[in-house]
């Protein structure tokens, strides 16, 4: 198999999408001259020309809007939001108008779009390109959200994404895009250095949207991640010495529940982590589901560890986000709760 970077992967999936169907078009702030601010698109307007990728105007409202009637009409929108803190002005089309057609239209209309967003923190973006908005989208009907953690499962996933008939969130952590993150790290090393690719399946390949996976066994307490996260848990595991399952979740939104409550009934105790603040985050929705499935079988306290109840800590953020010191200790405390 060939190997890639996150952003490699993801514009793999939109290169192999755009060739077998032409009715996927790309478009967004810069993805297509320039090939986005990430290089995301590099190279698909000149594959593809100026009416599959092309730049749109700096208004989020806009680019969403446009997309979903292009997906009313029967194209299949693939749009980049440039920031996943830009996104706001676009809710209301995301929430009103994506989320609603096949609902509202009696099944008349589907909605195949895909809004991809960098997320998340660790490139001393600031309170305005650093936020994990995720659970957003994940309280809203009629919307997937999707958070990879890792190159293989990014192609798999936005492949998937491009061909389900509803519209999908793809929130792709811009820490990882350039390679495998450190999770061993609290502080970054170099955060733009070009790390160790991944082996990704060439073509066409999709991953089932609502599957999450088992990256590492253990029967002393379970954690669930995503994105950035699952690599910080593995990190605290290693360090800490805990046998711990982590289960990357990949789609919060449908929520593969059936693997989580399998996993919580045997190991009797659960960790959550996630980079967003920590009041109203996905977290307590999975603390609710674990706690409404697994009761009788849990241990111990469930356990949430995430970001601060506050602003977007520029100066601070390497401890505003979860790092395998905060990690290790929840689970050290939960394993011997």
């Amino acid at each position: 198999m060939p190997r890639m970077s996150m952003v490699e992967a993801i514009r793999d999936a939109m290169d192999v999408m755009m060739a077998r169907d032409e009715t996927v078009v790309v478009f967004g702030e810069d993805v297509g001259y320039f090939g986005g601010v990430f290089r995301c698109t590099y190279g698909l307007q000149q594959k593809y020309g100026t009416t599959r990728c092309f730049d749109a105007p700096v208004s989020e409202s806009g680019i969403v809007g446009t997309a979903v009637g292009m997906a009313a009409y029967g194209l299949r929108p693939c749009v980049e939001i440039q920031f996943a803190d830009y996104v706001y002005p676009a809710y209301d089309q995301i929430v009103s108008e994506a989320a609603r057609l096949r609902y509202r239209s009696n099944g008349e209309f589907t909605c195949p779009l895909v809004v991809r967003m960098p997320t998340g923190g660790g490139i001393f973006g600031g309170q305005t390109h650093s936020q994990s908005p995720e659970a957003l989208f994940t309280h809203v009907s009629g919307l997937k959200t999707v958070v990879p953690s890792n190159p293989y499962d990014a192609k798999g996933l936005l492949i998937a994404a491009i061909e389900d008939p509803d519209p999908v969130i793809f929130l792709e952590p811009k820490r990882l895009y350039n390679g495998p993150f450190d999770g061993h790290h609290d502080r970054p090393i170099t955060p733009w250095s070009q790390h160790e690719a991944s082996d990704v399946p060439a073509g066409h390949f999709a991953l089932p949207l609502g599957k999450a996976s088992v990256v590492r066994a253990g029967t002393a307490v379970t954690v669930l991640a995503y994105g950035t996260m699952v690599h910080v848990a593995q990190a605290a595991a290693a360090e800490t010495g805990i046998d711990a399952e982590i289960i990357d979740l990949r789609t919060l939104i449908p929520l593969d529940l059936d693997t989580l409550a399998a996993s919580v009934a045997k190991t009797g105790r659960c960790v959550i982590v996630h980079e967003a603040t920590l009041t109203s985050g996905f977290g307590a929705e999975l603390a609710a589901l674990v706690q409404e499935t697994c009761f009788f079988h849990l241990e111990a306290p469930i356990a949430r560890v995430a970001g601060w109840d506050t602003p977007y800590p520029h100066a601070q953020e390497w401890d505003y986000f979860p790092g395998p010191a905060r990690v290790g200790r929840a689970l050290a405390e939960t394993v011997e709760a």
